[in-house]
């Protein structure tokens, strides 16, 4: 794919074979965790979990040169149904209308076991 570039941030580096972001033809992909800057998963539950996610997608999209107006779509995949008022409680500060697109899941699980929520967002970018 031409003009794909890696999004530098100041996210905890991950082992794992991934860019936490990647800009192509004016579109940012990103895939947001409740870690901290160590690489922990935030406690506290659903509402602490999901802001981490917020504050981790908010710096990616600043390292981009975008911010939340810009987004798209956002896919949010929860690992309990309950959770999903507390994730539309907190998301809802974040994001104004015209809203991005968005789907909610229910998933069995997520990379970690103590992650009880992830995002993945598309974005616009200016390239």
């Amino acid at each position: 794919m031409s003009g794909k570039k890696a999004i530098k941030t100041n996210l905890f580096a991950s082992k794992a074979p991934l860019e936490w972001a990647i800009s192509a033809n004016g579109v940012l992909y990103t895939a947001q965790i409740p870690i901290d800057e160590k690489g922990q998963v935030v406690s506290g539950g659903i509402k602490e979990q999901t802001e981490q996610t917020f504050k981790n997608l908010i710096h990616t999209l600043e390292s981009a040169n975008a911010s939340l107006d810009d987004v798209l779509q956002v896919l949010i995949y929860v690992t309990k149904r309950e959770d999903l008022a507390a994730v539309n409680e907190v998301y809802a500060k974040y994001f104004k209308s015209p809203y991005p697109n968005r789907a909610a899941m229910v998933v069995a699980g997520l990379a970690r076991e103590e992650m009880l929520v992830e995002f993945v967002v598309y974005s616009q970018v200016k390239n």
